[in-house]
């Protein structure tokens, strides 16, 4: 009979394991370890994301139910408390690191040939964590929670980047921290609003879309033709009403020098609710239905987000500590690389949320992973193989 491996081990196919070896090296994650290993840990809480698990006596429960064939898969039991203390004191970073190259790795397969494909989308999301979580999370309103900064890659469907920071956090703060990629186009909310990181992404040859805020007036210098966007176009995709070009104001709060000196663009959008929006750009060339699509298809990180909260084990955090909390959530992102992996292998399912719940119902079951929605028959005894009856 043909041997088949578990679901959750064809998962873990797509781990760079001598990556995460070196890493672990790198970080010393295993200095003094006596039991539990790194890649133990790391397994383990893999196994919790993809079966659903919503908490560490959860994960201990089922590892023990799936000894036998978790064995093959590499992991082992672990008790509750001996994985506690790992995602306390083990190093997050050795996650980080894994998940940032994982993500490099899965651009690189994305064609980029095309340089209008070539961007990059900029959002931050809320995550509540426990109420224990004090001394490191600030509380706003009674509420304790951390912010996930994600530059997410519309081509590949992945994020590209990621930091984690305390509900306090500007989210512009992380953004100018992190390094800007030389002709790429980014996308981004009133939420970085910053007209010396905007003249940054300027000066690296970055183009940059996003809204002004209905206080920031332009000094116009030249004023565009609107073609009539009547046919050819949803009643949901809104219209251009505007397109002028201009100067944004010279002096800044507390009488310092606007940075962003450079002419840029102001286009005007009308929704399909009546609503109008102004678009900022430094592009200003390409045309004005590009500039507003390009600021539409921020959307796509919003879906992102409901996505991982909905179907991932991020909105109930497993620990109290800092170094848990980002431990979580770097292995939650982590499983949805892998399960972006591993849908690419198979064409039968095309929804990810039900390719996830097949792979979550069908975790430790041998069986392909392109045949999970197919019937299985039933194993066939070979009859060169003597039978043993009891007596």
């Amino acid at each position: 009979m043909r041997h088949h491996n578990s679901v959750f081990h064809q998962v873990l196919k797509h781990v760079p394991w001598g990556v995460f070896d070196r890493l672990v090296d790198q970080h010393r994650a295993d200095y003094r370890t006596r039991s539990l290993t790194s890649k133990g840990q790391f397994l383990a809480l893999l196994f919790g994301q993809l079966a659903g698990a919503s908490s560490l006596r959860e994960i201990e429960a089922g590892l023990i139910s799936q000894r036998a064939r978790l064995y093959h898969a590499g992991g082992c039991c672990v008790a509750r408390s001996t994985l506690a203390d790992a995602n306390a004191r083990r190093p997050a970073a050795l996650y980080g690191d894994l998940f940032a190259h994982m993500a490099a790795a899965a651009e690189m397969i994305v064609d980029s040939a095309a340089p209008a494909g070539i961007w990059r989308i900029l959002d931050a999301t809320r995550v509540q964590v426990s109420s224990l979580s004090g001394g490191w999370v600030a509380a706003v309103k009674g509420a304790r929670a951390v912010k996930l900064h994600v530059v997410y890659d519309p081509r590949a469907e992945a994020p590209c980047r990621l930091d984690v920071t305390g509900q306090t956090v500007n989210d512009i703060t992380p953004a100018k921290a992190m390094p800007i990629e030389p002709g790429m186009t980014y996308v981004f909310d009133l939420a970085y609003y910053d007209y010396g990181w905007w003249a940054r992404l300027d000066a690296a040859g970055c183009r940059f879309v996003t809204r002004l805020k209905t206080n920031t007036r332009l000094t116009v210098s030249a004023e565009r033709t609107v073609c009539d966007q009547g046919a050819g176009q949803g009643a949901d995709q809104g219209s251009v009403i505007a397109d002028r070009i201009g100067l944004l104001p010279q002096r800044m709060s507390r009488s310092r020098r606007n940075p962003c000196a450079d002419p840029v663009r102001e286009i005007t959008v009308r929704l399909s609710t009546g609503k109008t929006i102004r678009l900022v750009t430094n592009d200003l060339d390409a045309p004005a239905e590009e500039i507003a699509d390009l600021y539409k298809q921020r959307w796509q990180i919003e879906l992102f987000f409901k996505w991982i909260k909905q179907n991932l084990k991020i909105r109930h955090v497993l620990g109290t500590s800092e170094n848990a909390v980002r431990i979580q959530v770097y292995v939650a992102l982590i499983a949805y690389m892998l399960l972006r992996a591993a849908k690419a292998t198979q064409k039968a399912i095309e929804q990810p949320t039900t390719f996830l719940r097949l792979v979550r119902l069908n975790l430790m079951h041998r069986r392909p992973i392109n045949a999970l929605k197919s019937h299985q028959p039933p194993t066939v005894a070979d009859n060169r193989q003597m039978t043993l009856f009891d007596t």
